[in-house]
């Protein structure tokens, strides 16, 4: 692991000197179980990124944490390596779900994990849960939702599952003993919707709820298409409207960014108009809605159905979905840009 971590370093260190050393403003370590990193190395790369980047003042570092990969000591450490907050992959409070996820944790775990983040001095706590889960009833996502509200997270990510291709889930759900319901998935948003904000989170993107001033500084910066950074395998980044994607294989990788070769696998230069595109999917998840100027080559008549079904309206120079078009974010989307 420690050679993975040098690896990471010396890639931050060669892009460094290709983007002229930017402030950065948000750090995002996540995508797989990063809490698994033995602390020492969690520090040491946070510490070099420290020592290679300017960070602007207040830059909010997160961490992606699994409740059964770490303890008190590990804890410490992720506070003294200078994390502010921590997204915690809860997924479920309910033992029949957990298992059906195959999570090795259990509700006790979770509330523990949260306890240890905030004695370690990080009070910015963010749980994440999933609906829609094969098997998983509207009241063990009731109890799920209200147990999370009982720990006072800082921030709720609610999450409908997907089936992506080469999962066990995805070869199920194929092979039909698992099932996609509308109806499911509907009454499970809706209820996250009432109780979270009914709690005083605010509902500000499709699947995130935060209390004021807790919503995530790195994703909202990603929805408004603020350039991003991305190390490490299949890390993507994207840049003044270029966009490249990491080699996949870890010990490919390793070798490549060894000799201070490329590491990338995948390059596009995009255009304005895909550049557009990509606003509208992503802002108008948000309760900011998408501004107008990205809209300019979705024909009036489409934009107008939308607004007269009251799905969406306009916000001055916003347009923002509302009530039912909420849940229905993919399908509008799709309906403005095909």
């Amino acid at each position: 692991m420690g050679y993975f971590v040098e690896g990471i370093l010396r890639e931050a260190k060669l892009r460094s000197a290709s983007i002229n050393a930017p402030i950065i403003d948000t750090v995002y370590l996540g995508g797989g179980t990063p809490s698994m990193l033995p602390p020492d190395l969690i520090h040491k790369l946070f510490d070099g990124l420290g020592d290679i980047f300017r960070f602007a003042p207040g830059t909010e570092i997160n961490l992606e944490a699994n409740p059964a990969t770490f303890g008190k000591s590990a804890a410490k450490m992720f506070s003294q390596s200078g994390v502010t907050r921590v997204s915690l992959g809860a997924q479920s409070f309910s033992p029949d779900v957990l298992k059906t996820l195959g999570r090795t944790h259990g509700p006790r775990e979770i509330k523990r994990s949260v306890d240890l983040l905030r004695a370690a001095g990080i009070e910015n706590v963010s749980i994440d849960l999933m609906f829609s889960i094969p098997g998983q009833t509207l009241d063990q996502w009731r109890e799920s939702l209200e147990l999370a509200l009982e720990l006072f997270p800082n921030h709720i990510s609610a999450y409908n599952l997907t089936y992506e291709e080469d999962t066990p889930f995805f070869t199920r759900f194929r092979e039909g003993l698992y099932t996609d319901i509308e109806e499911t998935n509907a009454s499970m948003f809706e209820l996250a919707h009432e109780l979270l904000t009914s709690h005083g989170l605010r509902h500000y993107e499709t699947s995130n709820y935060a209390y004021p001033g807790y919503e995530s500084r790195h994703n909202k910066g990603y929805w408004r298409g603020v350039d991003y950074l991305g190390l490490g395998p299949s890390a993507v980044s994207t840049i003044s409207g270029r966009r490249w994607k990491n080699i996949p294989d870890t010990a490919k990788y390793l070798v490549q960014i060894s000799k201070g070769g490329s590491t990338e696998s995948e390059v596009e230069t995009l255009t304005p108009a895909q550049l557009d595109l990509e606003r509208i999917a992503l802002m108008l998840r948000t309760d900011a809605g998408v501004h107008r100027r990205h809209l300019s080559e979705v024909p009036p008549t489409r934009i107008e159905a939308i607004v007269s079904e009251r799905l969406a309206d306009w916000k001055g120079e916003h347009l923002v979905l509302q009530g039912q078009g909420t849940m229905l974010v993919d399908s509008i989307v799709d309906h403005l840009v095909s």
